[in-house]
């Protein structure tokens, strides 16, 4: 009983990410501002580096957790140039 339980959740999990994911682009393609673009982006990669952590713990497979980590490196390092090129209008000094 319990593990079709957690195989539930897991797929009731990996739905409302996708649901997360799609309102994300929604913001990233009619967003009215540069900002809001940028912060949907951030929530995008955020969404897509639990989505591959949900199919990791899924199908028990360590290529998926080694993926979210790059994920999540590459995402906030953009990020951050993102808003540094937002406030300066530069990324380089």
């Amino acid at each position: 009983m319990s593990e079709l339980l957690i195989i539930w959740c897991m797929l009731l999990a990996q739905l409302m990410l996708g649901v997360a994911m799609a309102c994300t682009l929604y913001r990233i393609i009619f967003g009215p501002r540069a900002q809001d673009r940028v912060l949907a982006l951030d929530a995008l990669y955020v969404s897509a580096m639990l989505m591959l952590l949900t199919f990791g713990i899924r199908t028990a497979n360590t290529i998926y957790f080694e993926a979210a980590l790059v994920i999540a490196v590459l995402g906030f390092v953009s990020t951050i140039a993102f808003a540094k090129f937002m406030m300066r209008g530069e990324v380089i000094e």
